[in-house]
């Protein structure tokens, strides 16, 4: 039974007791001692409201996609399910899309992709909810989620005010924003709006979609075959969190200088590297975990994933602190074969 002992507070349902196995894609074992879900601003108001009775430490959870958890939380756990998408004209070229924060990230881009709004079509089947996308700055296949970002409202959770963040207020930077950084912890998102194309320049400069397309026999391609290229890779590589535990990409890329990376290159002439602004460069850091012996390699019941060395999986039964462990002895042998320094994608708690 994953929820009992309910309790009521107010006019809602707080739980006590909760097994989070089933709202994180790791899968790994963790409880919370307190959990509800709300799906409106009120719902949400009276929860936090009630927070001291329900433990002082709070967590919001969307779809539980980039979160490792290594112990039970003694706090208050709430799952954001504010749902609803709209779109409205905003000139003559482009819509603006009002998203809620609860609604599933993928099922999102396909519903823009139905109604012919371009710009998220590269996002296909990332999973999560999609007021984790502009906390993460989420990017895949040549395109960020800060390109078409245009707002978002968030409740502030210290004063009960609802606030409103523009593109340069969140601070995007590489799989960050203020809400990962200066502002963790402070705010819930509420709603995001996108602007996107009704003339659409499609994005193709990323290898592999070209090739994809290209199998896929499309000559002039449209936003949905864009996003079914998008999908047929990320399934040919990625394990699916329904099957087996994982959180995607665990490891953000490495940015190095020009220096360190011809240092790299030295020893490994087939490093794989994408120049940047102000003399800097970018190498994956699949390449590098893979060049370091860890693709495939299992430990206990967790390990790197055979076809995506960016990967961390739990084959069942493995603990967080096993899966972060794991991560720590990744990160340590990288930095003594290359001498450079991963950081971990996922939140680890």
């Amino acid at each position: 039974m994953l929820i009992r002992d309910k309790l009521s507070i107010r006019n809602m349902k707080i739980y006590e007791h909760v097994d989070l196995r089933p709202f994180t894609t790791f899968g790994v074992k963790a409880e919370a001692r307190y959990m509800g879900r709300f799906a409106s601003l009120n719902e949400l108001k009276e929860m936090v409201s009630a927070r001291p009775a329900a433990g002082k430490e709070l967590l919001v959870l969307g779809g539980g996609s980039n979160v490792l958890l290594t112990r039970n939380f003694p706090g208050l756990v709430l799952r954001n399910e504010i749902k609803g998408i709209e779109g409205v004209p905003y000139d003559e070229d482009r819509v603006l899309v009002t998203v809620g924060a609860g609604e599933n990230w993928h099922g999102f881009v396909r519903w823009c992709i139905g109604k012919g709004y371009g710009g998220l079509e590269n996002l296909s089947l990332i999973p999560g909810s999609v007021g984790a996308g502009p906390m993460q700055n989420i990017g895949a296949y040549g395109v960020e989620i800060r390109e078409t970002f245009h707002e978002l409202e968030a409740f502030h959770i210290a004063s009960g005010e609802i606030h409103t963040f523009s593109n340069s207020d969140c601070e995007f930077g590489y799989r960050e924003s203020a809400f990962k950084g200066r502002l963790k912890g402070q705010y819930i998102i509420l709603g995001v709006r996108f602007l996107l194309s009704k003339k659409h320049r499609l994005k193709l400069e990323y290898g592999a979609i070209s090739a994809e397309l290209e199998k896929m026999h499309v000559v002039e391609p449209g936003l949905d075959d864009v996003s079914q290229a998008v999908m047929r890779i990320r399934r040919s590589k990625l394990p699916d969190p329904a099957y087996l535990g994982n959180a995607g990409s665990f490891f953000k890329n490495p940015t190095l200088s020009i220096a360190q990376a011809e240092e790299i290159t030295k020893f490994y002439p087939d490093v794989v590297k994408y120049p940047l602004d102000a003399g800097m460069v970018k190498i994956p850091a699949g390449w590098l975990i893979e060049k370091a012996g860890w693709k495939g390699m299992r430990k206990g019941q967790c390990g790197v994933h055979v076809n995506q060395a960016l990967v961390l999986v739990n084959y069942g039964g493995a603990s967080g602190a096993e899966i972060a462990e794991l991560s720590e002895a990744i990160k340590s042998d990288v930095r003594l074969k290359f001498g450079v320094a991963l950081e971990s994608e996922v939140n680890i708690l």
